[in-house]
């Protein structure tokens, strides 16, 4: 029996959560909320962290050194015009991005997000079980496995499901944490 497609769409399910968590703005710096920001720089659409330094020195304070100063506003333009939420701060040399903050509301509001968002995982890896069960079923019906294979890979492919979906809520209970003590 195998199970490596089932098991590798749910740890691409999980992989994926664990981005989407990463770019989730939490009170303190974390560069991955840059992944998606991307620059015209000589007319290729580049992302950040190939044109330039990124540092975290402080909790709350993201440091964007381009290594090409001429591109240093072209930064700073696709920042204010991502989705981030933050003010980006030019100085001539370096941009800083300085965190501000989480009020209650706000850490009530990103914690209800991100169950959301786990909640969405957990459907994909159901899914992902469903489909493979499928998969298995018709296999018991062209008579290419028995009866007792499919329990077996009912029973195997349960195990994964459960073990994924634990995944998904130590990743979440980890992440909720994080937004509610910074």
């Amino acid at each position: 029996m195998d199970y490596s497609k089932i098991k590798e769409r749910m740890d691409k399910t999980v992989s994926a959560y664990t981005e989407k968590l990463g770019e989730i703005r939490a009170g303190r710096a974390n560069p991955a909320i840059l992944n998606k920001i991307r620059i015209d720089y000589y007319g290729v659409q580049t992302p950040i962290n190939q044109v330039a330094a990124v540092s975290v020195p402080e909790a709350r304070l993201i440091v964007i050194q381009p290594w090409d100063s001429s591109c240093l506003k072209e930064i700073e333009k696709a920042i204010l015009a991502s989705d981030i939420g933050i003010n980006p701060n030019n100085d001539g040399k370096v941009i800083r991005l300085t965190f501000p903050e989480l009020t209650e509301e706000r850490r009530k509001e990103l914690v209800k997000d991100i169950r959301k968002i786990a909640e969405d995982a957990r459907v994909s890896i159901r899914g992902a079980r469903r489909d493979g069960l499928d998969e298995f079923k018709t296999m018991q019906k062209n008579s290419e496995i028995t009866e007792d294979d499919l329990k077996v890979a009912e029973t195997e492919i349960q195990k994964l499901t459960d073990s994924k979906i634990e995944e998904i809520d130590k990743i979440l209970s980890n992440k909720e944490l994080d937004i509610m003590s910074v």
